[in-house]
């Protein structure tokens, strides 16, 4: 997947609606910027499922100025709406992938834990016995992925 151009218009958008968003904040004069450029490419292209995006700084100076981006380039990784990594700096692509996987790999309760956010798990419905035996669906909203199963 080629990398995704980011403005003030999109950026919300795109964050909140994919599930891992890497964000790489480049400047036309910066020559780390420059080499770091087909590494991300060649990232994209590897992980088709994580959105690559991009924020030219000089054009989006609010975007820069919101992220406290003050050097080039600087990544930023987003997962399900939430910044989880930001630095500034050069990446090898060794570097690079050890960061994809531990964004891809992450235990997000933890993380919302440790940062006062709200659980995934605080919507789940309770698991029930009921109470003639059977087997079935959990009554109330599944936040996603399999509903909920009464044990057998």
């Amino acid at each position: 997947m080629p990398t995704t151009p980011l403005t003030q218009q999109n950026f919300q958008t795109v964050v909140a609606t994919n599930h891992i968003v890497l964000v790489d904040f480049w400047a036309t004069w910066c020559g780390w910027c420059t080499r770091f450029a087909p590494v991300y490419e060649a990232s994209s292209q590897t992980h088709r499922d994580i959105v690559h995006a991009t924020v030219e700084a000089e054009a989006e100076p609010a975007l820069a100025a919101a992220g406290q981006v003050d050097r080039y380039p600087w990544i930023m990784a987003f997962r399900e709406g939430m910044l989880v990594h930001s630095q500034a700096g050069f990446l090898p692509p060794a570097q690079l992938e050890e960061l994809v996987q531990q964004i891809r790999w992450m235990d997000m309760e933890t993380f919302r834990r440790e940062h006062g956010q709200p659980s995934h798990g605080a919507t789940a419905p309770a698991v029930t016995e009921p109470a003639d035996g059977r087997t079935g669906l959990v009554p109330g909203p599944h936040p996603y992925g399999w509903p909920g199963l009464r044990p057998a």
